[in-house]
């Protein structure tokens, strides 16, 4: 079944979080596979004109969060110097060579207006950008293993986050923290396949992604760790299983940095997060016919600061 995506408002930047896991959830990827999506990352949100706030790649699914600003023309240089970065050298499928496209363009003729529109429109959208990234992945895994057939489980998952610095910071720590929730390391500045831990080891790039939640790294590893900058001596930490028993057998409440290290469905499911006139806003614009139009609710489980979504998950909410 085809997932809907997410719209942004039409001459406004938009973030989204998007997700996607493999066929049966299988941990098919090692240090090489996840080293070569990290960067495919980034090849293909530079030709697409979209920012990465921040990502996590992990041993069965990747995260993404995306700064996707309205569009605007692009000229005929940085296209030029974009389809150089996704096509360095000809493909099977895209043989043409950069030398091509730049004679073709300069003279300005016909073929070369196609060009531009074919290109072009594959930039500032969600959808073509994780349909690049996905196939080229696909294709680059399917031959390295001597191995044909679908990689992934499904086309892929969206949430729109409104452009609020609480909202944004909330569901990159989200995101950034992946890795410790899997138990693969206790700080997710030691995992190199995240944008926190990429930013930490020395990556201007992701740095600059990261400063749209916060101008910050020590502010944002307050959100990562509570309103310290991890965890004191002395202090006595809930694990997750009693974490989870707490959130769902006692429908109580926990602090935001023990909560982000659970499985919380909101950040993948919630269809839009933000405030609740932001989510209300997007809800009445995406009427699809339902008798009883969805309404923001209020996330629940910690003190979100006012936070709501478009979509409650009332079963299996955490994990």
């Amino acid at each position: 079944m085809k997932r809907k995506v997410r719209k942004k408002v039409e001459g406004q930047t938009a973030y989204y979080h998007l997700m996607s896991r493999t066929v049966n959830g299988e941990a098919l990827f090692g240090d090489r596979e996840r080293e070569v999506l990290r960067k495919m990352i980034w090849q293909v949100a530079d030709f697409s004109g979209v920012r990465v706030v921040t990502y996590a790649v992990m041993k069965n699914h990747f995260h993404l969060m995306v700064e996707v600003p309205p569009v605007t023309e692009v000229s005929d240089a940085e296209l030029l110097r974009r389809y150089r970065r996704l096509y360095p050298k000809p493909t099977p499928w895209n043989p043409m060579r950069a030398e091509v496209l730049e004679k073709t363009l300069a003279e300005d003729g016909e073929e070369a207006e196609i060009l531009r529109k074919n290109l072009t429109r594959r930039m500032h959208d969600i959808s073509w950008l994780m349909k690049t990234l996905k196939q080229r992945f696909t294709l680059w895994f399917n031959r390295s293993r001597e191995r044909f057939g679908p990689l992934w489980c499904e086309r892929f998952k969206s949430v729109l986050i409104e452009g609020d610095r609480w909202a944004l910071r909330t569901v990159a720590a989200y995101i950034d923290l992946n890795a410790v929730r899997a138990g693969l390391v206790e700080d997710p500045k030691d995992y190199r396949f995240c944008g926190y831990g990429e930013a930490m080891g020395g990556s201007r790039l992701a740095r600059k992604g990261l400063m749209v939640v916060d101008r910050d790294l020590a502010g944002y590893r307050q959100t990562l760790y509570g309103s310290g900058g991890g965890e004191k001596e002395g202090k006595v930490a809930i694990d997750r299983e009693e974490a989870v028993r707490v959130l769902e057998e006692e429908k109580g409440k926990l602090p935001l940095s023990v909560i982000l290290r659970c499985r919380v469905r909101y950040f993948a499911d919630g269809i839009v997060l933000g405030s609740p006139e932001f989510v209300d806003d997007h809800l009445k614009s995406e009427q699809d016919g339902r008798l009883r139009p969805r309404k923001p609710l209020q996330m629940r489980g910690a003190d979100w600061r006012g936070l709501s979504v478009g979509n409650g998950m009332r079963k299996n909410l955490f994990g």
